[in-house]
């Protein structure tokens, strides 16, 4: 019998055949796919054919189909729908991966044959998105040790294997960590709550097998939760199992594997000739240099210092008008936060929510697409890997674009977050293949399920990095869609996200659950109104944890990571009441690959920029102006990494931005 996997996919636009794909094939298709790309690339380097574009660029580009068939599947179901047999195999393919991806990247042939055609490329007569790929390709090899020969050699691929390793056990952890914890409440401890929260601890009890309702470390759950219950202690236990997450001792515990994972990166960068990892990172983003990261974050961190020092003189008076003597704590600011934007801005959470229902923000962020770049979205009736997906299809003037699957709620098998993935990327070669974008988030379930102001800047923002992989236009997948500089890639999802606080979006698509009534002028305007309420709080755990990742990286590296954490902390002053958003010990961006490692900085660079593209809808005199949008697709959605990033903003908006868009965005301005 065929693997599912590997035989051609006779199915509505190609999508994976997940109904007839078990657990069992994933492991005879890895082992069988990674043996042909490896034989493809054998071919490619032993070729007597004088090297050149076509037969050593293209080549690649066109090798490992398969695999990629894959590994997209394997993927998408291990991180949103895991199990022990996929975390087993989770642990057991990454290893492989890096050995292999290792033994291409420091093969000596192949190497030759690249550095060849980069040296006659003057003479190749390439286009600029060819040029661009063949640069992508020998910087790629060289930065990945292609030239260093011998012991270091395989020094290098001992290092990739084993941070491989880590990584992967490092993600298992948090989810085993995330997936075990929870609090049950008695009827009792409902008091204060929402029907909403209410609602959310009933159902996650009901997953959980317990009777009653439940409070998990869920972001869905446990933040509302210490927004509204007025118990402290219970805030104060949940709040401390929510922090202790990756460091509750035992084999769940990620500190070791947080230390060692810093050292095997110092290691790698020092045998690669860089000063250090911060520095080998940043060489090929937009800021470049360590320096040029810390100046962003200290230009910001002072305001947001002030800001939420202020905020928490307000919270503790708050807090002992209350009859709680004593500090604001961590578990105590979110309650009072929310009592004070209720005080302040007449705005309860509780009384939003009904106008914030999933389907009504599903449908806002269709729409904001077709007003802006003519996209429609219709329904697909197709087996997906969890009854909780939904796809459409993704349709320009009759043409299809693209699939789009929507993963929308919490569940134990899902690692915590959002993200967006593409199973399949935008092509033309070797053939035209169009992508299919997944949008992967952790909504607590309801009827209907309800939305929080967050969740719903989530939903758009998730949905930005989708639209950023769906309208794709270039040749080549390694440049596709997302494929750009780390601090670039946030920009099309920071950018979308201002869409939801139009108004006229806000007027049509926030509709009442129960009364189907649009969400009154008074309330709307509180909403925009508190659009940068207790902002100083978001942006020092923000940046708290942006300086904690550089600091990981651009010196040696720490033998003890906890330790170096307290250092830099008490160096910026964190205020006491606020922790780090992501400690170390659950820091998955950092850790739990190279993705966002020396780079968490990314969102904050990231939003320079979609604060200042933003603006050239406002200058246009519209957030829908059509001549702007079909400049942003141009220049920026549709462009994936095939030109440099810096240079597509200036295509854009015709120079680079400073930071005062972010600080007057954030209300932090002076």
């Amino acid at each position: 019998m065929t693997n599912p996997l590997l035989s051609d996919w006779d199915t509505p636009f190609q999508l994976a055949p997940f109904d007839r794909i078990s657990d069992a094939d994933f492991a005879p298709a890895f082992e069988e796919a990674l043996k042909a790309h490896s034989a493809e690339i054998k071919a490619i380097a032993e070729s007597d054919e004088t090297p050149s574009f076509a037969n050593t660029i293209e080549a690649m580009e066109a090798a490992g189909g398969a695999l990629d068939k894959v590994l997209s599947v394997f993927f998408s179901v291990a991180g949103a729908d895991s199990n022990p047999e996929r975390e087993a195999l989770q642990r057991e393919f990454s290893p492989k991966l890096a050995a292999h991806f290792s033994a291409i990247s420091s093969n000596k042939a192949l190497f030759r044959r690249i550095a060849h055609v980069w040296e006659h490329r003057d003479a190749a007569d390439l286009s600029d998105e060819q040029a661009r790929v063949l640069m992508l390709s020998h910087r790629g090899f060289v930065r990945s040790g292609a030239a260093l020969d011998g012991a270091d050699g395989e020094r290098m691929t001992a290092i990739m294997g084993r941070l491989a390793e880590l990584g992967t056990g490092f993600t298992q952890n948090l989810l085993a960590d995330e997936r075990e914890w929870f609090m049950e409440l008695e009827e009792g401890d409902l008091e204060g709550l929402p029907g909403f929260v209410v609602d959310a601890a009933r159902a996650a009890g009901e997953e959980k097998g317990v009777a009653g309702p439940v409070v998990t470390l869920s972001r869905s759950i446990i933040t509302p939760f210490l927004q509204f219950s007025p118990r402290r202690d219970l805030r104060e236990k949940a709040f401390a199992a929510w922090a202790a997450r990756g460091a509750n001792g035992g084999e769940t515990d990620n500190r070791d594997i947080a230390a060692e994972i810093l050292a095997l990166r110092e290691e790698r960068a020092k045998l690669l000739g860089y000063g250090s990892f911060a520095d080998y990172k940043l060489e090929t983003e937009m800021a470049k240099t360590p320096g040029a990261v810390r100046d962003l974050l200290m230009a910001v961190w002072a305001p947001a210092k002030a800001q939420a020092e202020a905020d928490a003189a307000v919270l503790t008076e708050m807090m002992h008008a209350d009859g709680v003597n004593g500090d604001l704590e961590a578990w105590d600011w979110r309650y009072y936060a929310e009592k004070r934007r209720k005080a302040e801005h007449d705005l309860d959470e509780a009384a939003l929510k009904p106008y914030l229902q999933l389907e009504r923000m599903i449908e806002a962020s269709f729409a904001c697409a077709n007003r802006l770049f003519g996209l429609e979205f219709t329904p697909l009736d197709v087996p997906l890997y969890h009854p909780d997906c939904r796809a459409w299809e993704v349709t320009r003037n009759g043409a299809h674009v693209a699939v789009f699957i929507g993963d929308y709620f919490a569940r134990g098998s899902k690692r915590s977050g959002a993200w967006c993935s593409a199973m399949r990327g935008q092509a033309k070669f070797p053939e035209v293949q169009a992508p299919v974008v997944i949008n992967v988030c952790n909504f607590a379930k309801g009827d209907p399920a309800l939305l929080s102001y967050d969740d719903a800047r989530t939903l758009f923002h998730e949905f930005g990095h989708a639209l950023h992989q769906m309208l794709s236009n270039v040749t080549y997948e390694s440049v596709s869609g997302t494929s750009v500089a780390r601090d670039f890639v946030e920009l099309p999802s920071q950018l979308y996200e201002h869409w939801l606080e139009v108004p006229e979006v806000l007027a049509e698509f926030a509709t009442h659950a129960d009364t189907g009534e649009a969400m009154p002028e008074a309330i709307l305007q509180k909403v925009l109104g508190a659009a940068n309420f207790d902002m100083g709080f978001q942006t020092v755990e923000y940046v708290a944890s942006a300086l904690v990742d550089l600091a990981f990286h651009e010196g040696a590296a720490p033998a003890d990571p906890m330790a170096k954490q307290a250092e830099v902390l008490e160096g910026i002053g964190l205020p006491k009441a606020i922790i780090m958003r992501h400690a170390t010990p659950h820091f998955a961006h950092v850790f739990s690959g190279d993705g966002y490692s020396s780079g968490y900085y990314s969102y904050m660079w990231s939003e320079v920029m979609d604060a200042d593209a933003f603006e050239a809808f406002e200058e246009a005199g519209s957030a829908f102006d059509g001549e702007t949008a079909r400049a942003l697709e141009a220049n920026i959605l549709s462009t994936g990494g095939s030109v440099e990033a810096d240079e597509l903003y200036r295509r854009f908006r015709g120079r680079l931005p400073g930071v005062e868009a972010l600080l007057k965005g954030r209300g932090l301005a002076a």
